[in-house]
């Protein structure tokens, strides 16, 4: 082993605060992430103007983004394995960058597709590099609470991209009408991404690779230097042993390494974590992220009343993340997954009832009661409520801690692509239930869903709560 410099003694105080901070400029990938997600839903009916859209072709629209999610995760694993999270990262935010230009300048549904695909090759990208740079950097006893600052990044994305398009769309007078400089509200949306992806850049340059990417590259002096700065363990050489023993000897970490040694069939843990991520979304929470106002509208809302209701969704998701990473190191993982898959399971069934039972209206869209309309939106959040609590940021705690050193990038990789790609199949056959079976029968479909993953989790789950990355396995 290579000989280390001696550490400088320093205190757990000034060793948390530098890995909260480094934490919070990795989470900005979450806030991209969140709002790239988001902004979209105020925009669905200007584009299908804009572009001469038809249903379909809307929604391709709208999932487009998915497709670069599932590739950029995918790829995004491989990249931080061989050049390390912090190159990630900063291609993730020359990716954001070009998304949210691009998608405002274009003049066709093609053109607008091709920069939407390359705004989710960021998004996957940042969805899982991020949350894995967090859970390398923090300890043990604190990483639960500090890699879903990832989730919370993510809903105050998905706020902002709300409230922002709320505010537009009021002050232009709708999403399809002129504002500044004579470009139209939807434009100013997407552009809006900008501010943050500056931010974000500037703060890559300043925070340091994950001590575990530079042991497993052999730069165990620099590894061992972010490590007296951010373990509260206190001997940093002792540490980068420890790291060392869990990464294989004869070579760096690749695609092969999810595959048991022993059995050389792929290891239980990557196939628990492909089934999280795919059930994180088979239960329909991107439906009222990217639709809202499209749902609330088919309902019977009016486009001012749907887009305060995306802002009040938002809002609500906020606060019960807040609640989930005070309760994640509390709790643990498990049994805030089950709690929610209970939770969403009913208020999904309660959503489901409610519009299957409602009357259509004169112009098409359903007709909610006096009682039943504001029972739907009491539903609809409570939902949101049950989600942000648990699946929300405890999928992204799991996925970043889950998998042993040696497959970690790897297995984040496949578990993305899952991820993604049951969002893709989410967020494309919508319309196409929505005008099949309608709200009432979607939901009934994301109802099953939900259930299903409370008997899934208590059968294969198992709790990671305090457990360092090296006892992984």
């Amino acid at each position: 082993m290579q000989r280390l410099p001696p550490m400088r003694p320093g205190s757990t105080h000034d060793g948390l605060g530098f890995v909260i901070l480094i934490s919070c400029v990795a989470a900005l990938g979450g806030f991209l992430f969140g709002y790239d997600s988001g902004v979209i839903n105020g925009a669905v009916e200007a584009l299908q103007a804009a572009f001469h859209a038809g249903d379909i072709a809307s929604g391709f629209n709208v999932a487009s983004m998915l497709l670069g999610c599932a590739a950029g995760a995918f790829l995004a694993g491989r990249i931080a394995d061989r050049f390390g999270r912090r190159p990630a990262l900063f291609v993730a935010a020359i990716l954001f960058a070009i998304s949210s230009l691009g998608a405002g300048i274009s003049s066709g549904s093609l053109e607008f597709v091709i920069y939407r695909v390359l705004g989710g090759l960021a998004v996957g990208a940042a969805s899982v590099i991020a949350p894995a740079y967090i859970a390398e950097v923090a300890p043990p006893a604190y990483r639960g609470r500090l890699a879903s600052l990832q989730q919370l990044a993510i809903v105050l994305g998905l706020f902002s991209a709300f409230l922002i398009n709320y505010l537009i769309a009021g002050a232009a007078g709708g999403a399809g009408q002129p504002f500044w400089f004579g470009y139209q509200a939807w434009q100013w949306m997407f552009w809006a991404e900008l501010v943050p992806v500056v931010l974000f850049f500037v703060g890559l340059i300043f925070i340091p690779e994950s001590p575990r990417f530079l042991v497993a590259a052999g730069r165990l002096p620099e590894a061992a230097s972010v490590l007296s700065r951010t373990s509260q363990e206190g001997d940093a050489e002792a540490k980068v042993r420890e790291i060392q023993a869990t990464l294989s000897a004869d070579h760096r970490p690749r695609l092969a390494d999810l595959l048991a040694p022993d059995t050389g069939k792929i290891r239980t843990i990557v196939w628990v974590g492909l089934a999280i991520a795919a059930l994180q979304q088979l239960v329909g929470i991107n439906v009222v992220f990217y639709y809202g106002e499209v749902l609330w509208r088919a309902a019977g809302f009016t486009e001012s009343d749907a887009l305060k209701i995306n802002v009040f969704g938002g809002t609500i998701n906020v606060g019960a993340t807040l609640a989930a990473m005070a309760l994640v190191d509390r709790w643990g993982r498990k049994p805030l997954l089950l709690l929610g898959s209970v939770g969403m399971a009913l208020t999904l069934g309660t959503m489901a009832l409610l519009f299957a039972t409602a009357a259509p209206g004169t112009d098409g869209t359903l007709s909610l009661g006096p009682w039943t309309g504001p029972a739907a939106l009491v539903a609809a959040n409570a939902y949101i409520i049950c989600f942000g609590i648990s699946w929300g940021p405890v999928m992204w705690v799991m996925l970043g801690e889950m998998f042993p050193n040696q497959c970690r990038g790897a297995a984040l990789a496949v578990a993305g692509l899952s991820q993604w790609g049951a969002n893709f199949l989410v967020t494309m056959t919508f319309p196409l239930l929505l005008t099949g079976i309608g709200l009432g029968g979607a939901y009934g479909i994301y109802a099953g869903f939900a259930a299903a993953s409370f008997f899934i989790v208590r059968a294969i789950v198992q709790e990671t709560k305090g457990k360092t990355l090296e006892a992984m396995r």
